[in-house]
């Protein structure tokens, strides 16, 4: 069945049009005409059967349907450009992933291990995407998500990569020099906006007294905590995967215990079985299993 959407050049006079507030600046920016400009949005209210633009002197105003109808245009176009960028970027000869992640995760952990799925596998291209929320996988666009286990992952493959131990850190200055020597509840305590209670818990289990667990600095990823953690901002409730570099150079000191109970679990996600997914995502998925594995097997 015939689409019934505009023509591309409609598109692109009426957007440019929008944006500028004037036909004769779409033109200059198009290379067209005021005239050819002015045809093509002509035949565009024509196609939609509504009226655009109100036309006032030599400028003119979006109406309240126009308004609405460039924002939905603009993000049409955009994401045309982006993917028609994105296949024009891929090699001949390889293939690439996309995959969504939690940011975090991506920075601290998945990126400084890239180097040695790119040794191995040197024609496919992983592009990584933030994603803070679990979401729908199937129609995404997106070939695997890497995130904590949740409900909303029904139905798809996943796969246990790791635990997400929580542990207090802070800069050793923070400690007068000696660790212990400075009791917990008189430092600054640093928060993860997404989990507000975190500190009540941790204190709970460890069997530690804190004054006020809620008081302190928000953040809103543990990136943010660990950063204001090594400039001596105060004590940041982090996963210890994400620290382990900082912990054995000495820029961050873990005087206390782990949070054991307040742990997550990080995951795999997949549409379909390892060995009925395409080559690609499938070297991925084993190669990153075996990552995970090497640095903690207790999931073997």
């Amino acid at each position: 069945m015939r689409r019934k959407i505009p023509s591309n050049s409609a598109l692109m006079a009426f957007e440019a049009s929008a944006r500028h507030g004037s036909f004769a600046r779409a033109a200059d920016e198009l290379a067209l005409t005021e005239g050819a400009i002015s045809r093509q949005i002509g035949r565009l209210e024509a196609f939609l059967g509504i009226t655009l633009f109100e036309r006032v002197g030599n400028r003119v105003r979006l109406l309240p349907n126009g308004e609405r109808y460039a924002v939905q245009v603009r993000e049409s176009l955009d994401r045309l450009e982006r993917d028609s960028q994105y296949l024009m970027g891929q090699p001949s000869d390889g293939a690439s992933l996309d995959i969504a992640t939690i940011p975090t995760f991506a920075t601290r952990w998945l990126i400084p291990r890239l180097a040695r799925f790119r040794e191995m596998h040197p024609n496919t291209t992983v592009h990584l995407t933030e994603r803070m929320e679990p979401f729908v996988l199937a129609g995404s666009g997106f070939d695997a998500a890497i995130h904590f286990e949740h409900p909303a992952w029904t139905g798809m493959r996943t796969h246990r990569l790791l635990h997400e131990t929580l542990v207090p850190v802070c800069h050793p200055a923070l400690l007068d020099g000696g660790e212990g020597a400075v009791s917990l509840d008189e430092l600054p305590r640093l928060h993860r906006r997404q989990n507000p209670d975190a500190w009540q818990r941790y204190a709970q289990e460890a069997g530690i007294a804190l004054t006020n667990p809620a008081v302190g600095a928000r953040y809103d990823l543990h990136s943010m905590q660990i950063e204001a953690a090594l400039a001596g901002l105060g004590v940041a409730l982090v996963p210890r995967l994400y620290v382990e570099t900082e912990l054995a150079e000495g820029r961050l000191v873990a005087p206390w215990p782990d949070g054991i109970s307040i742990a997550k679990t990080f995951c795999l996600i997949l549409p379909e079985p390892i060995r009925l997914s395409e080559g690609p995502i499938q070297m991925f998925s084993n190669w990153l299993i075996k990552e995970a594995r090497r640095h903690s097997p207790s999931f073997d």
